[in-house]
Parts: structure tokens; sequence; C-alpha cells
């Protein structure tokens, strides 16, 4: 049990580390100035292309529920996801989706009716530290509306994140199906307002046309199947702990390949991030007493007192 949680966690992680490279294409590949039109390329041709190929669509109350999850994982995520994109350096504007970890471990508590544990809290306190340092520190000051998209994408999706652990997956239904589901309703949602708001790109460049193809392809086609795939499998809390691997790897990437300056306390906050990660994912250990057996459960069980099947599955 345990080798398995460590492969779909692993394999999970990747997501994330992918995401990190967003902020970097969106500065450097895509056109300027269009965060609807680049969050609805990114979501609709994948989305309408896995219900192609998944030919599933939703039934009964899982209408209304996926399209919660698309309008809260997919829509509203990436619009505010590529409006602080484009108002923010990468690493700032993906760390501050450290605040993450603790919005899902505070809806945990009425949705889920799970209580955080102290090592959560203490992780999340750690990726809100890095959070602090690497955008206080920041020799520009940060755009408040930049700043205020990338915290409401942030919360947009721990949200989502909750929701999905509580509603589960439909029996029957793939991950890649139900990854379908929320990424049409998504990309149907933002590409009208797209269209309203910014219109179509007079001409595109062969760079723009990669870029693009990156963003639906690894970074949200294979990206999501890992993520939903691993939200059946990881607790909440842990899943959203393993987003502090995104602004890591952007930061590193601007850091790197950007030219971007980071000040020790900025790489101070990185690392509390990826400190924050690591301890997302340990879990507390409780000891349990081991209760005698009583003598009466050695007995067999008679025809008249064997119990009788519950009708519903738990």
């Amino acid at each position: 049990m345990q080798a398995y949680r460590t492969r779909i966690t692993a394999a999970t992680a990747i997501a994330p580390l992918t995401w990190g490279s967003t902020y970097a294409v969106t500065t450097q590949w895509l056109p300027a100035g269009e965060p609807l039109l680049t969050a609805t390329v990114r979501a609709l041709p994948a989305g309408l292309l896995l219900l192609a190929a998944t030919r599933r669509l939703p039934s009964g109350g899982w209408w209304w529920r996926a399209a919660v999850l698309g309008t809260l994982n997919i829509g509203a995520f990436f619009a505010l996801l590529f409006v602080a994109a484009y108002r923010l350096p990468g690493g700032m504007a993906a760390v501050l989706g450290a605040i993450q970890p603790l919005i899902v471990a505070g809806l945990s508590v009425p949705v889920l009716r799970q209580r955080p544990s102290r090592l959560t809290l203490l992780a999340g306190a750690v990726g809100v530290g890095g959070v602090a340092l690497v955008v206080l520190q920041a020799v520009v000051r940060p755009d408040p509306l930049g700043v205020a998209a990338g915290l409401g994408g942030a919360a947009a999706m721990a949200t989502g994140i909750v929701l999905g652990k509580r509603w589960g997956r439909p029996a029957g239904v793939s991950v890649l199906a139900f990854t379908g589901w929320q990424l049409a309703f998504g990309g149907l949602l933002l590409a009208p307002a797209a269209l309203l708001s910014e219109g179509l790109p007079s001409h595109l460049t062969a760079v723009n046309l990669g870029g693009y193809l990156y963003l639906a392809g690894i970074n949200t086609l294979l990206a999501y199947w890992l993520w939903f795939r691993g939200t059946a499998a990881l607790a909440p809390t842990a899943l959203s702990f393993l987003s502090l691997l995104s602004p890591v790897c952007a930061a590193v990437i601007g850091w790197l390949a950007l030219g971007q300056h980071l000040s020790p306390l900025q790489i101070l906050g990185l690392l509390l991030a990826l400190g924050g990660t690591v301890l997302g994912q340990l879990r507390p250990t409780t000891r349990r007493k081991a209760e005698p057996c009583p003598e009466s459960s050695k007995r067999p069980i008679s025809a008249s007192t064997r119990p009788v099947p519950s009708s519903t599955a738990p």
C-alpha cells in the first residue's frame, strides 16, 4: 500500500512541475495581453479531444457537478492564473498558490468533516511563510490585481479539490472521461468571455503556435489526467501540498532561463515552499493499543446470529 501511494504521489507531482513552466511559456512564447484567450486555448481543445476519445458524457446529477468542478478547477482557475502570469514575474505568480493547502485544510472541516492535523497546519504555515518572503522581498512592487488574481486562483482550485474529494468520480467513468468533462466545461465557460473581451489575434507566429500546443498538450491534457487520477487516491491536503512544486519550478526557470533576480530571502522562501510540500506528504503517526479479542468472538456464527448483508455499499 505504501509503495502504491509513493508511486501515485510521484506521478501526480509531475502535474504541478509542468504547471511551473506555464509562466515562462506565457510571457516568452504567447501573444501579450490575452489571458482569457490563452486560458481558452489551453482548456477547450483538450477537453473536446477527450470527449471525442472517451465518448462518455455526464448523466443525472453529474451534469451540474461536472460543471461546478470544471468552473473551479479549469474556468476560474485558468483565467485568474493567466491574469497573474501576465502581471507578475513567474516565480511570484506561482508562489502565491502556496496559500492553497491552508484553504484546503480549512474547507475540509465543514465539507469533508476532516480536522487538519498539527502537521498539516505546520506545513501550511511554512508554505505561507515562503509566500511572504518571495512577495514582500520583491525588488519591483507587485501588481495588486496580479496578486489578487493569484490568490483567487489558489482559492478556486482549493475549493475544486475539496469538492472533488467529496463527490468522487462516477462509477464506471474513467479518469480520462472525467478530466474531459471538466476541461470542456471550463473551456466553454471561457470561450465567449475571451471572444467578447479580447477577440482573436491578428496573426500567430510559429512560436505562438508551439506555445499553445505545449499548453494544451503536456501542460493540460497530460498534467490534468495525472492530477485527477491523484485526486481519487490521495488525501486532499496531501494533494494540495504537491501544488507547491509549481512555484519552485517556476522560480527556478525564471532564475536560470529568464534572468529573474532572486534575493537570498526569496530563495529561502522557495526552500520553505518546497519544505512545506515534503511536510504535507507526511502522515501523523498514532499509536493504537491492541484490544483483546473477546471469547464470544471466537465462537462460530450460527445461521440465526449471522448478520444480514447491507443492501447499500459503504
